[in-house]
């Protein structure tokens, strides 16, 4: 009978540490998330600071083209009003779109991209997009390592009892990245 209880105990001692185990290793991988994704939103912040003065950088060139800045900074505020990984995404698809378009009002311009300081501006935007994607990798990777660990099993066990919820990816498309190429001979497009 001791024997049995002795075995009882080591098994349930066993068992208790393997969970803690599990879910030490889930609760770290849930972690390295949260500190990649912290890398993401300080570069989107960075670009969020950087807007402004790239809109005023065009705008003296551009005054007309006022439709275009007001996307761009309406984009800028959604984007920093955005809270959790989906409505980010979404919101930073938005503001892409909208620097594009600006992009696109300079490039009308030689001598406002001729100028230092719009030149610097679009370097350091071109930086931290680089910077964006990098640190998007990174946290892509994590969460799915993290999510991997979550659904196998015995993982998964631990994971549904702890409550821990699968991570999205960030996905920002760049503008029309997906879009197919239209090539047309008779000269009407698309």
């Amino acid at each position: 009978m001791t024997i049995a209880i002795v075995v009882l105990v080591g098994l349930v001692l066993i068992g208790a540490l393997v969970f803690v185990g599990i879910r030490n290793s889930i609760i770290a991988e849930r972690n390295r998330c949260d500190e990649a994704w912290s890398g993401i939103d300080v570069q989107l912040k960075r670009r969020h600071d950087l807007v402004p003065n790239l809109i005023e950088a065009v705008r003296g060139y551009a005054s007309h083209e006022r439709e275009v800045f007001e996307r761009t900074a309406e984009a800028r505020a959604d984007a920093m009003r955005a809270t959790g990984i989906g409505q980010a995404a979404e919101a930073e698809q938005q503001l892409t779109a909208a620097l594009a378009d600006l992009r696109a009002v300079a490039e009308n311009y030689p001598q406002l991209r001729a100028t230092e300081n719009f030149r610097g501006l679009s370097s350091a935007l071109t930086q931290i997009e680089d910077e964006i994607q990098s640190a998007r990798n990174l946290y892509n990777a994590d969460a799915q390592a993290y999510n991997t660990k979550i659904q196998v099993f015995p993982n998964t066990i631990v994971a549904k009892r702890g409550g821990f919820q699968p991570r999205k990816y960030f996905q920002v498309e760049a503008v029309g990245e997906r879009d197919p190429a239209v090539v047309s001979f008779d000269g009407r497009g698309q």
